[in-house]
């Protein structure tokens, strides 16, 4: 067994340090948005509007390239694209910090989403070409509780630099990882890449980029607006709808498609990307009111709430590892079952939350959350990593992560347009002293509300209790909603997951590429 091969457990370390910064960027910015909100020199004074965009501009690029990114991996090699993606990620982090106006800091973080889209593909890629069959679900479940280990270091991070730095702290904090992870990518992760890549399915890729960032673009201008009928919306959306339509049918008719279609026809396949869709729509949903509700209800500070959070990341870093030894025991179907209705049952707890709920509460309904997450993300990552070829990982890797992020981004629109409409439907009433110009502002959210409040002084003292009470309604709705989703989730796997197969018995696969078929696949 040559060198690479045997570094496998160091390599998923450097491959866990590539994926921890993308994901603890974002979770980072959750706890920064108050700050950079805020007037200069304080922060650089962004509206509603424009922190929806300095998210939404990373998701957009992100989400949009996933599926090219990983095909381009399996093309030109995992390790090149891999260096490419941190190297522009860090560029990205390092102009973002320096922004000196939003619409700077929209662009930068745009360049940190090109960024991070060919470094996520890739990580999983590149794990499924270093470790064997038997390994791999042991390895996808370390990895995915470094997405728990993001979540966990990410809010107190950005907490501890913002109150002792400047906001542009929290991007600039990336830049001495990004440096530490290309050291380490160079020494020691192998190169590997599909040894027949065939033909280049040019119009498959263009369909696929277009198709993506159309429809993302519609469900943001849906989320932004609070209204999925607006042509805005619908236009884009249909538009993105109609192009991956396409792309579906040219692929099946394709004599070398960017995507086989064929792998959809296996239930575990497809049930596996439908959980992972919805359980990040209910989950990022959530994620998105619960920042407002710890901060601007509760009155915690950003280091406190990243603090409350804990337990939600501990919980994804002591059970994800371990997943694969409750699956061998119970079978993924059953598994996953249990694990979406965790998350089903954390998510409907928030409807019964309020300004007063016991913070042992929180931290128990966050562990639930967490565990339940832990049960769903290392199985079915498995499931649509391992019926693909080896050859094919990034393309995998990709159909994992794009259905992630599509799923991840409909949550924060659609829910964050529920609680936005009930919101304002809830606070209207209570406006009637607001003066007309600035009744519009006060009602788009909880956070706009305590803000003309302060602005008004005594005279809007009275606005306080009403925003409260008006954003716990909204949030109990969007809660409640986001349980329903994750409901949905349960029932997609309990149907179309497979049950426990015994090990080594006719019903477990091979994979093309594997040792159990033919032998070593990538130079070791």
């Amino acid at each position: 067994m040559s060198q690479p091969h045997r570094r496998r457990w160091a390599i998923l370390g450097v491959l866990m340090l590539s994926l921890l910064i993308v994901v603890l960027d974002n979770s980072i910015l959750n706890v920064a948005v108050k700050t950079i909100a805020s007037p200069a020199p304080v922060g650089i004074g962004a509206t509603q509007s424009e922190l929806e965009w300095a998210i939404n501009s990373y998701t957009l690029v992100f989400a949009g390239l996933l599926f090219t990114s990983g095909l381009l991996g399996d093309r030109l090699g995992r390790k090149r694209v891999l260096l490419f993606g941190i190297t522009v990620f860090g560029i990205g982090s390092a102009l973002a910090a320096l922004s000196t106006g939003p619409g700077e800091l929209i662009a930068y973080r745009a360049v940190m989403g090109l960024g991070a889209a060919f470094v996520m593909p890739a990580t999983l890629a590149v794990l499924m070409n270093v470790f064997e069959r038997d390994e791999q679900p042991k390895a996808i479940g370390i990895w995915a509780g470094g997405v728990g280990l993001a979540i966990a270091i990410g809010p107190i991070t950005g907490g501890v630099l913002l109150e002792h730095f400047w906001w542009g702290s929290v991007f600039l904090v990336n830049v001495p990882v990004v440096l530490l992870a290309l050291a380490l990518m160079v020494w020691l992760v192998p190169e590997s890449r599909d040894p027949r890549p065939g033909r280049v399915d040019v119009p498959g890729v263009l369909l696929s980029v277009l198709g993506l960032v159309l429809l993302v673009y519609g469900i943001i201008r849906g989320g932004e607006l609070a209204d999925f009928t607006d042509v805005t919306v619908l236009l884009p959306a249909l538009a993105g709808l109609a192009v991956l339509v396409g792309f579906v049918l040219y692929e099946k008719r394709s004599d070398h498609p960017a995507l086989d279609m064929a792998y959809f026809r296996k239930p575990a396949f497809s049930a596996a990307v439908a959980a992972i869709a919805l359980v990040f729509f209910a989950l990022m949903g959530v994620t998105f009111f619960s920042a407002f509700y710890l901060q601007s209800v509760r009155g915690y500070s950003a280091l406190e709430s990243g603090l409350l959070i804990l337990p939600l990341a501990v919980a994804q870093m002591v059970f994800a590892p371990r997943a694969r030894l409750v699956v061998e025991r119970f079978g993924a179907k059953a598994v996953c079952t249990i694990g979406m209705l965790a998350v089903a049952v954390g998510l409907a707890s928030f409807a019964f939350f309020d300004a007063g709920t016991p913070v042992w509460v929180l931290e128990v309904v966050f562990f639930l959350q967490g565990a339940g997450m832990a049960h769903i993300m290392p199985p079915v990552t498995v499931a649509v990593m391992q019926a693909l070829p080896r050859e094919k990982a990034g393309s995998g890797s990709a159909v994992n992560n794009t259905f992630r992020q599509v799923g991840g981004a409909l949550g924060v629109a659609v829910l964050g347009s529920v609680l936005s409409g009930t919101y304002r439907g809830e606070i209207e009433g209570h406006l009637g002293a607001v003066p007309a110009a600035l009744r519009e502002t006060a009602g788009e959210s909880i956070e706009a509300t305590l803000a003309v409040a302060e602005q008004l002084g005594p005279a809007g003292r009275g606005l306080v209790a009403p925003a409260y009470d008006a954003f716990l309604d909204a949030m109990h709705v969007t809660a409640i909603g986001s349980a329903a989703v994750a409901v949905l989730g349960a029932a997609v796997v309990a149907l179309f997951l497979p049950g426990r197969t015994p090990q080594g018995g006719p019903g477990t696969p091979t994979v093309p590429g594997s040792r159990t078929e033919a032998g070593e696949s990538v130079p070791r």
